[in-house]
């Protein structure tokens, strides 16, 4: 039992307690609890290690350290404990992104050994939805992408990411670890677009983290040509059907505060803003 103040790396037996953490916001930390619920804590699965930080021999705070550092329930104190553990383990993410407070602080400690960072994006608004909207009627052209739409699907990944990262993600391993991941997102029916007659994706999007509790629309992209006509909209409409539908009741996305067209278009869809992430790009 451990009876004082301490941070350690959890172990798959911690499981039920990191859950208990993770639950407290299901929405906010949908990302890493649907990686926590089918990969356990086993850090070669999970794919990072699990830090927790006890409080009078209670887990309170997780942070998440993988190709993302994600600060969790984290209090001041918890924040400052896990930058330690990053400042001796060396920077190995390519990003920090969490809830903006915990973020904020978890980066002014680290940035005099891990900076400058190549990005920073201090306000990212996160919007939340339980429900469809009533005067939007969803895109009946918006489906789901098939398995073997792969080589249709994956230049419009590519152009949003690159656009949205401002890198490139078939950069470094060739696109591998991307492609696997859009494979994942096809092969699991999380993965929907508008494809127009000549097999040229005109709007897409993506379900990627989900839990029983909340889920999180990512990837959202119009074609450069098509914007400004109108697509958005009915297209968020068409996923968030399927969201609400088939994978969990509330339905949450996070948006750059600069990005006021993407901001408008959600809030006509129904989403309102309940909170604020913070992004450190590397």
């Amino acid at each position: 039992m451990l009876t004082q103040t301490t941070s350690r790396v959890l172990e798959p037996s911690d499981l039920d307690a990191a859950l208990a953490v993770l639950h407290r916001e299901p929405v906010t930390n949908a990302f890493v609890t649907s990686r926590v619920q089918v990969a356990g804590l086993d850090p070669w699965r999970l794919g990072g290690e699990m830090w927790g930080w006890y409080e009078d021999g209670m887990l309170t705070s997780l942070c998440y350290a993988g190709a993302n550092l994600v600060p969790i329930c984290a209090t001041p104190r918890a924040v400052r404990a896990f930058a330690d553990r990053a400042r001796r383990a060396g920077r190995r993410c390519s990003s920090i992104v969490g809830p903006a407070e915990s973020t904020a602080l978890l980066w002014r400690l680290l940035e005099p050994h891990w900076g400058p960072a190549r990005e920073v994006r201090a306000h990212q608004p996160l919007m939340v939805t339980d429900r469809m909207p009533d005067d939007i009627a969803p895109d009946p052209y918006v489906r789901r992408v098939r398995k073997d739409e792969m080589e249709t699907i994956m230049p419009a990944c590519v152009a949003m990411f690159t656009e949205e990262v401002g890198v490139s993600p078939m950069a470094g391993d060739g696109g591998l670890l991307y492609q696997a991941r859009v494979a994942e997102l096809v092969g699991s029916g999380r993965s929907f677009a508008r494809i127009d007659e000549h097999g040229k994706v005109v709007f897409k999007a993506e379900i990627g983290a989900a839990t029983p509790q909340a889920c999180q629309i990512q990837g959202v992209w119009v074609a450069p040509e098509h914007r400004g006509k109108g697509l958005a909209a009915p297209g968020m409409a068409a996923v968030l059907r399927y969201a609400l539908a088939d994978v969990a009741p509330v339905v949450s996305l996070y948006v750059n505060d600069y990005n006021t067209a993407a901001r408008r278009t959600y809030r006509r869809v129904g989403f309102r803003e309940t909170g604020a992430f913070m992004s450190v790009l590397f």
